[in-house]
């Protein structure tokens, strides 16, 4: 009985494998497709070679078949030489499908876009996701202990109204916060008797308001969610080991560093991992808050392999496999220690 449930287990996971693992495929085998091919069946690129003979002494050329006439001819393409000229031809034609990668798509999807540098373009997302996750973490896990640890007045209250946050859709605070990082500039300006603040970077956009790296960055080192997970593991850490570390001499900033973020890596790789990955693929903010090229994310480039009239699917494919990348580093990086903080959250007592 036991036997015959761990197969319905393995047999649960491995749909549900196949099913995760499906999209990720199914992009890899579209970005190794040539541009005719890109609807074609099947997951192996693979590209068709027909050849027929132009007459019964003649050597076997490439062509393309047009259409079969009505005497039952075929009207074909000739593909080889340097005059590709239409002939009727009895037939018969052969096809050849052979395996025909094509990884010149992805230098040329690097290339696309001339004006929008996929280069800049990836080293912006990085910059932001990285500086994101790091915000997060530190914000996060310094609410999470004085909200864990620390006694002050209206403590409880205030972790509360912070954790409703949480049902505040981000529709609601978008415009606010596009109005806010807006205005900014031109308030600090007024203030200090100053136009620095309004001023374009050398690197691109402006030093703060919309535009900016500021803006980008900024609005999102802040975590209800990581504060709230946070709080839950630190209540987790013995008393015992935080007293030992004030009777030798440890302040609160202490305590956190030296014993309360080492028993918590777990709970702050997972945090790291879902803010990188929810940073790097976002794409509604910085399409509302940038103008400049020199300071668009990845998702914002993958959305020119769009066009008017049509997408080049098989290089935007192969620059979202170029995209991927980087999530699924990270996630291998930090997959030991998001493992065991879901083997210490699913252990009670």
């Amino acid at each position: 009985m036991k036997a015959r449930t761990d197969r319905r287990v393995l047999a649960v996971l491995a749909l549900v494998a196949v099913t995760t693992a499906t999209p990720f495929v199914w992009a890899l085998s579209i970005s190794l497709k040539s541009e005719e091919s890109v609807f074609s069946p099947g997951l192996l690129p693979t590209s068709t070679r027909t050849t027929a003979h132009l007459s019964p002494q003649a050597e076997e050329v490439p062509v393309r078949v047009l259409r079969r006439l009505d005497d039952g001819r075929l009207r074909v393409k000739v593909l080889s030489g340097d005059s590709r000229r239409i002939v009727d031809i009895d037939g018969p034609v052969r096809e050849e499908r052979r395996l025909d990668p094509h990884f010149e798509n992805y230098p040329r999807a690097w290339t696309a876009y001339p004006f929008l540098s996929f280069g800049r373009a990836y080293l912006n997302s990085l910059v932001v996701a990285l500086l994101v996750t790091l915000g997060q973490v530190v914000t996060s896990a310094l609410a999470a202990y004085a909200f864990a640890r620390l006694r002050f007045w209206g403590r409880d209250v205030l972790f509360f109204a912070y954790l409703a946050t949480m049902m505040v859709p981000g529709a609601v605070t978008l415009i606010p916060t596009f109005v806010l990082l807006k205005n900014m500039p031109d308030a600090l300006n007024a203030l200090l008797g100053t136009d620095w603040f309004s001023r374009d970077l050398v690197v691109g956009g402006k030093v703060l308001g919309t535009d900016s790296y500021f803006a980008l960055i900024a609005p999102r080192c802040f975590s209800a969610y990581g504060t709230f997970m946070l709080r839950q593991f630190f209540l987790s850490v013995p008393r015992e080991l935080e007293e030992a570390a004030v009777l030798d001499g440890c302040g609160s900033l202490g305590v956190l560093r030296h014993v309360v973020l080492p028993l918590s890596r777990p709970a702050l790789a997972t945090l790291a991992i879902f803010t990188f990955m929810w940073a790097w693929g976002d794409f509604f903010w910085p399409l509302i808050v940038t103008r400049s090229d020199e300071i668009k994310t990845l998702p914002l480039l993958l959305q020119t392999f769009q066009g008017q009239y049509g997408a080049q699917w098989n290089l935007l494919m192969a620059a979202s496999v170029m995209g991927f990348l980087p999530m699924v580093g990270v996630f291998l990086l930090g997959q030991r220690q998001f493992i065991e903080g879901i083997k210490l959250g699913a252990v009670k007592g």
